[in-house]
């Protein structure tokens, strides 16, 4: 019998990709936390349970067909075909080098799919209290095939948008885009919360969850975007160097503005939130800049950000419970902007232009039309088929104590056991 390991594979880069496919799945149970403590306590458990729960159905579905119809063979430039690598088939230890010169199939398999299974989970907490269980899965699955399987294939396997020449390094546009600008029209289909004007910008609920959340997530990115290379070169260290600095330059700028327009006074809350967006918004051009240009897009991306999500919540009065839109739909859609700016062709050979910045302005807003207009037809057929929406006692009482028959302390012993402890 031949052995089916392949000579060609590099064994460092293997070890490589390995490290960053844990970065980026460790990233899943850190996005958990961060809206787990963002939300208000009643709703902390079943905001969690929607995004681990995408680790199973997301799984299975890459598993059976979905790997396939991103990276299979391009079938009229829109999706790949849905067989070639159905259920592992001519996976193993083959190498296509078009996803990786010096690594198994394999092994881009199981990275790719720890971005397949953070997207949707983004926008989770933009529809926060709204849309129960059973809608989530099916809104998941439906969105899944409809929505993230197209558009990565346009983007990353090869489909129309890749001929164009549009270029997304590690996903602000394939991820943060989709999910984001899915969520704004999910805002709008659901409509605001009966105790909306109550709470319009309500204080995290458990802002230990939140700083756990936030550092698992800072840390992963490293691997997000990073791992984007397929192997360890000169261009991994460039875009692992970009992620960092666009991070530490939106969190500093972000914290500053959150001061003044807040009333002159500091908040843990937007110190943990200016990374976030300054990540986003680097991630699809972390690997064709340099850092001067990951500064540019940290500082923009605090300005932008900041303001989209106070614009969103003060001024449209949109019930973006977590400021998705604004931190992610935006901070994607700039820095996929920015590459047409500043990307440097001595990094990855795209180079800025008022070509390719058109080009990148056009993949932005196809795709982020595509996926409000996907996703408004997905909610309108789900809800008319199936009850998707909560209730209006299941929002006033919580989530937690209604659907899972849990809560965040435990059971109610536990619970004041844990406020006489607090005091």
């Amino acid at each position: 019998m031949e052995p089916i390991v392949n000579s060609a594979t590099d064994l460092s880069n293997v070890t490589y990709m390995f490290l960053c496919t844990i970065l980026v799945f460790f990233m899943t149970p850190g996005l958990a936390f961060f809206y787990g403590g963002l939300v208000r306590k009643k709703n902390s458990l079943a905001i969690m349970w929607k995004v681990f729960s995408a680790i199973g159905v997301v799984g299975l579905l890459w598993i059976f067909g979905g790997f396939s119809l991103v990276f299979g063979k391009d079938c009229g430039g829109f999706i790949g075909d849905p067989a070639q690598f159905f259920a592992f088939r001519n996976v193993l230890f083959d190498i296509d080098k078009q996803y990786g010169a010096t690594i198994p199939l394999l092994m881009f398999f199981m990275y790719q799919l720890m971005f397949a299974i953070i997207t949707l989970p983004l926008m989770t907490g933009a529809t926060a209290g709204r849309l129960n269980f059973g809608g989530w899965i099916g809104f998941l699955i439906c969105w899944m095939i409809l929505v993230y399987f197209p558009v990565a294939h346009w983007i990353w396997g090869g489909g129309w948008l890749a001929k164009l020449g549009f270029v997304d390094f590690a996903g602000g546009t394939v991820i943060h885009i989709t999910s984001a600008f899915s969520g704004l029209m999910a805002i709008i289909y659901f409509g605001r919360r009966p105790d909306y004007d109550e709470c319009q910008a309500p204080h995290a609920s458990n802002l230990g969850l939140v700083a756990i959340g936030s550092a698992i997530l800072m840390f992963g990115w490293f691997g997000f975007n990073a791992g984007g290379t397929g192997s360890s070169n000169n261009t991994a260290a460039l875009a692992f160097a970009n992620t960092g600095t666009a991070m530490i330059c939106a969190m500093v700028l972000w914290c500053i503005i959150d001061y003044f327009v807040s009333g002159r006074h500091w908040s843990f809350e937007q110190l943990m939130t200016g990374p976030i967006a300054g990540a986003a918004a680097v991630t699809p051009a972390s690997g064709y800049i340099t850092p001067v240009g990951a500064i540019i897009i940290g500082f923009a991306a605090a300005i932008v950000c900041y303001f989209c999500v106070y614009l969103s919540n003060k001024v449209w009065h949109l019930d973006d419970t977590l400021g998705v839109w604004g931190v992610h739909g935006m901070g994607g859609f700039i820095g996929t902007l920015f590459i047409g700016i500043l990307a440097d062709p001595r990094v990855n050979g795209i180079a800025a232009g008022g070509r390719q910045f058109l080009i990148q302005l056009l993949g932005a807003v196809v795709v982020g039309a595509y996926s409000m207009v996907v996703t408004w037809i997905i909610l309108v057929i789900l809800d008319h088929i199936f009850n998707i929406r909560t209730t209006k006692q299941q929002m006033e009482e919580g989530l937690d104590p209604d659907l899972l028959k849990e809560n965040y302390f435990g059971t109610d012993t536990d619970a004041a056991e844990a406020a006489a402890v607090a005091q």
